[in-house]
């Protein structure tokens, strides 16, 4: 954990020493009583938290906010739903790029069984978005949306932005160019395809939304890969940093 992060209703309760945090505190950073650490207020500012006490079952802790929290990228994931453990990474590393939303959505080659995973009905969501914003020393966590069908997470778009979609088979444009340079639009959008991509009738419908087909090259990447990659091609195309 690079920032400890807590939410508004935990900053003036003890931490139990059960919690995550308290052990990294303790056996990690090695803090004692008086000693202070980075820490952050979800969807907040950062700042300093200091050990106040130290009991048998509680840590007591005080906080200092002094950094506005930064601003996520102006990038929205579409992403055909995936498997779970694939979904785990992409929640973690999504956040940690510090993209603005995330949808994941059930495409026609999608397995449906996936959006009954624990992982969206337990809120383990969660716990994925607060570490990879942990990761990365900020505050600030994306949206998130799941279950939506494709048609629907397509129509709910606001009308501006410019907007692609990865695919192997029928892209006309590399994602790099067609990112390059300014542009009047800042926000993106970037769909990404399930784990055997889209079908021809999940492109049609991509294409009559306005979306550009692009490519990452002629290499087959993962879908977890993929957003990492395409992710860091728009940021420093569009000098989001």
């Amino acid at each position: 954990m690079n920032l400890l992060l807590f939410e508004s209703h935990e900053i003036d309760r003890p931490l139990p020493r059960t919690d995550a945090r308290a052990q990294h505190l303790l056996e990690i950073l090695h803090r004692r009583e008086g000693d202070s650490f980075d820490a952050g207020l979800v969807d907040g500012p950062r700042g300093k938290g200091t050990l106040v006490a130290l009991a048998a079952d509680v840590l007591t802790l005080h906080f200092d906010w002094s950094n506005p929290p930064p601003p996520l990228a102006p990038i929205t994931l579409i992403l055909g739903l995936p498997r779970p453990q694939t979904a785990r990474k992409i929640l973690h590393d999504a956040t940690t790029l510090g993209v603005a939303a995330l949808h994941f959505v059930t495409a026609e080659k999608g397995e449906p069984g996936y959006a009954q995973s624990p992982l969206w009905h337990t809120g383990e969501w969660r716990r994925h978005l607060l570490a990879g914003a942990a990761q990365a020393f900020c505050t600030r966590l994306p949206s998130l949306a799941y279950g939506q069908t494709l048609a629907d997470a397509l129509a709910a778009l606001p009308a501006s932005g410019t907007r692609l979609a990865l695919d192997n088979y029928e892209a006309t444009a590399a994602l790099g160019d067609a990112v390059a340079g300014d542009s009047t639009e800042p926000e993106i959008v970037l769909a990404l395809g399930p784990e055997r991509g889209w079908s021809a009738r999940d492109r049609d419908a991509l294409r009559s939304a306005g979306f550009t087909l692009v490519h990452l090259g002629q290499r087959v990447l993962r879908l977890e890969t993929a957003v990492v990659a395409a992710t860091a091609i728009v940021k420093a195309q569009r000098r989001l940093f």
